[in-house]
Parts: structure tokens; sequence; C-alpha cells
């Protein structure tokens, strides 16, 4: 194939995407498309990160600001497995507020009055906590995992290009940092996914070489398990207000690029809690094999006013309509027995 970067900038939308999609039947010949019913639970707002496109975050003292009680966090957990959730993804802000301890109990009161998958605590965390509370950072991962944490998401990843990071999270993980986190992870025997947020003013070869950094990194340890893009969100950001947001071309052209670079991730997401139904449909042609999650609770992207919302009939329909058999799964990508997922 030509230049990767070339290929990305100047091929027609079509032809990206059959080549994605060449490259999505290779890894995915049965013709399965899976989806995930979980719950995004945010334990706290507080932040001190300061992300300039961050619509969520709450600083220290502001009116605004939370953290939940372990049994509102049990609660969000007994309703998201009522509604046949597997799993939940728990994140927060970067309060300065709350002890180690506290998070290594929530894990053990989890595990022990709610048990279910925990894919928690991001990249950026765990730098935080490490920083926060002076720990090497295997021994932060390795003293969430013994108490209950299950794998770890790919959050906080925006582009992992220093010149990008350092005007649009300059406080957060720097793109080494964040990238040492994972690989430390992945060493400690956990899987995780890995994301790009794109549209911060990044060049399309910075883009590219996120996926080359991503790349590299699962060829070394082979941890990521998935890969999910999605464009800025700029409605009540600090900083990124006056941004446009990209449309579906870009979105379906960015897709389309990650999955024939990133051939060694296993699965890639399709993003329609950003887009929508309909362009998230079409990225199943566009590279996805993953419908990502019903999402029982979303408030990162809703805090800049962007929400969309399905049911497990309309997932399993378009996922039928595009072409696909549509199955459940859980964290891992095991498919869930029919009798399970109903």
């Amino acid at each position: 194939m030509r230049d990767i970067l070339d290929f990305y900038t100047n091929a027609p939308l079509l032809e990206l995407g059959l080549e994605a999609d060449r490259v999505r039947e290779r890894l995915h010949p049965e013709g399965v498309v899976t989806y995930i019913v979980d719950r995004n639970i945010n334990y706290t707002n507080v932040c001190v990160a300061d992300c300039g496109f961050c619509a969520f975050a709450r600083r220290p003292k502001h009116n605004e600001g939370y953290t939940l009680s372990f049994e509102q966090i049990g609660h969000k957990i007994d309703e998201t497995k009522a509604l046949g959730g597997v799993q939940i993804l728990i994140q927060g802000g970067h309060n300065p507020y709350i002890p180690f301890e506290w998070y290594l109990d929530l894990l053990r009161y989890i595990k022990r009055n709610h048990p279910i998958h925990i894919h928690g605590f991001s990249p950026s965390e765990v730098d935080f906590f490490a920083t926060l509370f002076r720990m090497d950072p295997r021994e932060v991962i390795r003293e969430l995992k013994g108490a209950g944490l299950d794998s770890i998401p790919g959050g906080g990843g925006e582009i992992l290009v220093q010149r990008v990071r350092d005007y649009a999270a300059p406080k957060k993980a720097g793109a080494d940092r964040w990238l040492e986190m994972m690989e430390i992870a992945h060493q400690e025997g956990m899987k995780t996914s890995v994301t790009m947020m794109y549209g911060l003013g990044e060049t399309l070869a910075e883009r590219i070489e996120h996926l080359d950094r991503v790349r590299d990194l699962q060829a070394r340890t082979g941890g990521f398990t998935a890969f999910i893009t999605w464009p800025l969100q700029p409605e009540n950001t600090p900083e990124f207000s006056h941004y446009q947001k990209t449309d579906a071309t870009e979105y379906l052209r960015t897709v389309a690029i990650s999955r024939i670079v990133l051939d060694n991730v296993p699965n890639l997401q399709s993003s329609w809690v950003t887009m929508g139904m309909k362009v998230g449909q079409m990225a199943l042609r566009y590279g996805c094999n993953d419908f990502g999650s019903l999402m029982i609770e979303e408030n990162v992207v809703s805090a800049a006013n962007t929400t969309y919302r399905t049911t497990t009939a309309e997932l399993e329909r378009l996922i039928s309509d595009a072409g696909f058999i549509a199955a459940r799964r859980r964290q891992d990508y095991s498919i869930l027995p029919i009798a399970a997922a109903a």
C-alpha cells in the first residue's frame, strides 16, 4: 500500500472504507458485530487537570462538585445488573481530596456486595494516583488489581503527541507517560482498551503518529483488546467551544485508517454515542466490528450537549441491517450465551 499518511489524506472515502473492511473481514470472518451492556459511573467530577476540552469536570470547592458514596455506586450497579449489564466503567476526575485507600475500599466493597466486572481508572488517573500518593505506578496498578480492578479503559489518550497535549491537557499524563501506564498494566496481566479523541487542532500526521505508537506498544505486549476513536465534542468546553466538531466523513476516514494501521489490535469500536446511530452503523463497513456499549449512563459526552440514546433491540436491528450478526459480549469480547443476554 502507498504511504499511509498519503492514503489517509488523499484516498477517496470509499477506497479507504474498502481497505478497512478487508482488514475487518480478515480479523473477523464470522461476520459477527458485538456490543456490551454496561454503565459508566463517574465517581467524582472534581478535577484539577483543567483539560481545555472537558465540559464535565468541576474545580475543588465548586458548588456542582460531587463524590459518590459507596452506597450510591452500589445502587447504580444493582440497576445495571437488573437491566442485563455485565460491567461498570468507573472513572472520575483528578480529585486531590480522595485518599488512595478510598479507591481500594470501593473496589473491595463492589466485589463483596455488588459483584460485577470493573473496568476502571484510566492511565491518567493511575498516573495521578502515583504522583499524588508518591507511589510507583506499578504498585498503584498492583494494589488496584488486588482490590478487585479487572481491566483498565483507554480514556485520557486524546492525541498521544506531546505537542498537542502541551496545549490541550498540560496537567495530565504526557504521551510517553500515558503509554508507560498502559505498558505496566499489560505487564501486570491486565487487559486494556485504547482511544483517540481527535479534532484538537492536531495534524493528520499527528493522528498517524498516535496510531503508530499504539501499534508499537501492542506489538510488544498484546494487551489492547479494542480501539475507540471519536471527535472532540466542543460545546460547553472551556477552551475549544469555538472549534467545529468534525463531520461524518472525517469520522469515517479516521475510523478506516485506524483499522488499517492497527491491524494488530483485535477489535475496533464504533462511536455512535458521539456520531449518532446512522453514522455509527456506517462505521461497521469502515472497519468496526463492535458497536460499543448500550451505555445505561453516560455523563462526560452529555456534558458537551452530545447525547444519543438507544435500546438493545435498536442496536441489534442496526447491526443486522448492516449485514452482520449481532451478539452481546463481555469486556474480554467473549460472547454471552443468548439465554444470559436475554
